[in-house]
């Protein structure tokens, strides 16, 4: 058997790592298909990821901490872009979890009456986790250019500039989604 040179060993090395990535990845996706038990839910959840891409990109892209150059994010933008999108997606499960108690608790059916009573019971919760996140990294953003704050600056930054968007379009448009695509429905042996 031959041995690998850098170069093969660097390839093999980074395809599995990619490969890791992505069965983490699917397994993630799994399990909150098989917490929501609703596929069309879990795609609800997943629709709201790239409303937080958008505001941590232009963010990133108007903060200047973007390498054009290099075209690459730094570890700090990449870290931001995860927690961004865990953030968001506990908006996203706060939402589609509590108009699935609605419809199965409370008996609502669902419509845009169970829709908007919905929105608007988790306006609080969602708006408290977005201010009291910014209130947090308010400060981490505004010193990104000083010694030191290497990383947590353009986290700071990605983190803030996506929690505007996803926060808004949470609140606007997955309510809107959810009465299109979502399914809430009452247990078959509840509905008499």
């Amino acid at each position: 058997m031959q041995a690998l040179t850098d170069a093969e060993f660097v390839v093999v090395q980074r395809f599995a790592q990619m490969m890791s990535e992505k069965i983490a990845g699917v397994g993630v996706v799994l399990l909150l298909g098989l917490g929501l038990g609703n596929w069309r839910n879990l795609a609800l959840l997943l629709v709201n990821l790239p409303f937080a891409l958008v505001g941590g990109v232009l963010a990133v892209a108007v903060s200047g901490w973007l390498d054009p150059a290099a075209g690459r994010l730094s570890i700090g933008t990449l870290v931001g872009f995860v927690t961004l999108f865990g953030i968001t997606t506990r908006n996203s499960i706060m939402m589609v979890s509590h108009f699935e108690h609605l419809v199965r608790e409370e008996r609502e059916p669902w419509g845009p009456p169970t829709a908007y009573r919905g929105a608007t019971e988790r306006v609080v919760p969602i708006l408290m986790t977005a201010v009291v996140t910014a209130l947090g990294l308010l400060p981490l953003a505004l010193g990104s250019g000083q010694a030191g704050r290497e990383i947590e600056g353009p986290m700071a930054i990605v983190i803030l500039g996506g929690l505007v968007t996803s926060t808004a379009l949470n609140l606007l448009v997955l309510p809107t989604l959810a009465l299109r695509w979502g399914t809430f429905e009452r247990p078959a042996d509840e509905t008499t």
